[in-house]
């Protein structure tokens, strides 16, 4: 198969992240297979249904594909209901991979995350030397620490181009999960203070910003595959504390920012707390809730990273900046209708 006659995969295409790559792809002309459990409805796309936990399917999915974008993935940092985020998170990628070996994928590029080098204490620009982190966080980090490990092991096996893409608190249009659910919460009269005292920096990605890097991603892999094997930190590069970020987005939006901080052992303890209560309940796995351990640890720690790495080697400039991104959000929230 050509270049220019490539079939592209794209894993969790009715996601957020998934969706925006899809038509993106779609745009710039490829042959694009939007899989995930349901039909997305990408246009320009071509839908295969997959679960990647079922070897089978993912050797299905990639009949004839030459480039994989990984994104499909299972976001949790409680600890209960664990074995269903690893069977997504490390298990989808493992079969994944086996079938892009035996089916001569050329290219699979892993959406990854951040959080695999943190260890619940401040990273202030930390770059691609940071090792893994040695404890147990959550099932979400641990999950993907696993399966970005073999992505990279993976590089030049049965002549497969590999890297992995780490990206830090995206947010933009089309996120259900992380603007929504703040605005959700201040319109609820439960926003009203943060959590830490100190004045903690956090580091955020424009959803365009992340879907830039992929793309320049599979350009560099394409003509340098020597290049392959390597992790690269994608943000905007503009650390803010991330109480900073919210009381933004609620001041965009004509409401009041947060009024104080509520210290970090008192939320701490709520949060383990919750976390007991699902444990004894035996809740499963579901949506977060926000109020977990690893959560509040986030919140009241440094985690901005460097992205020299990714403009050296890949070319990535982050185009849009977070109060752009902030402002094209909320637009986007309003004409959908999601907020008022």
């Amino acid at each position: 198969m050509t270049e220019a006659a490539k079939t592209v995969v794209v894993t969790g295409a009715g996601g957020f992240v998934g969706r925006h790559l899809a038509e993106r792809l779609a745009k710039e002309g490829a042959a694009v297979v939007a899989s995930d459990l349901r039909d997305p409805q990408v246009v320009g796309t071509r839908f295969v249904a997959c679960d990647v936990t079922d070897p089978a399917a993912c050797d299905r999915l990639l009949t004839d594909a030459s480039v994989v974008f990984h994104v499909a993935s299972m976001v949790q940092t409680r600890q209960s209901g664990a074995a269903k985020v690893w069977a997504v998170n490390h298990g989808g990628t493992q079969n994944l991979l086996a079938a892009a070996r035996k089916q001569g994928v050329a290219r699979f590029h892993y959406v990854s995350s951040a959080s695999v080098v943190y260890q619940g204490v401040d990273i202030e620009n930390g770059d691609e030397s940071l090792p893994y982190a040695a404890a147990s966080q959550a099932p979400y980090a641990d999950s993907k620490i696993a399966a970005e490990r073999e992505v990279l092991a993976a590089q030049g096996q049965s002549g497969l181009v590999t890297c992995a893409v780490r990206p830090h608190v995206i947010y933009g249009p089309g996120d259900g999960r992380f603007l929504p659910a703040i605005l959700a919460r201040a319109r609820a009269g439960s926003l009203r203070f943060g959590v830490g005292r100190e004045d903690k920096l956090s580091d955020f990605t424009y959803i365009d910003n992340l879907i830039d890097a992929l793309m320049l991603a599979e350009r560099r892999l394409t003509a340098e595959p020597s290049l392959g094997g390597r992790a690269w930190f994608v943000t905007n590069g503009e650390p803010i504390g991330f109480w900073d970020f919210v009381d933004r987005v609620l001041i965009a939006m004509g409401m009041p920012a947060t009024r104080g901080r509520i210290p970090y052992r008192v939320a701490y303890a709520v949060a383990a707390l919750a976390e007991g209560f699902s444990t004894l309940t035996g809740r499963a796995a579901g949506p977060e809730t926000g109020l977990t351990r690893f959560a509040i640890r986030y919140m009241c720690t440094h985690h901005y990273f460097s992205i020299d790495r990714a403009r050296r080697d890949l070319g990535y400039q982050p185009a849009v900046s977070i109060d752009e991104g902030i402002r094209r959000t909320i637009e986007h929230l309003r004409q959908t209708s999601a907020v008022g």
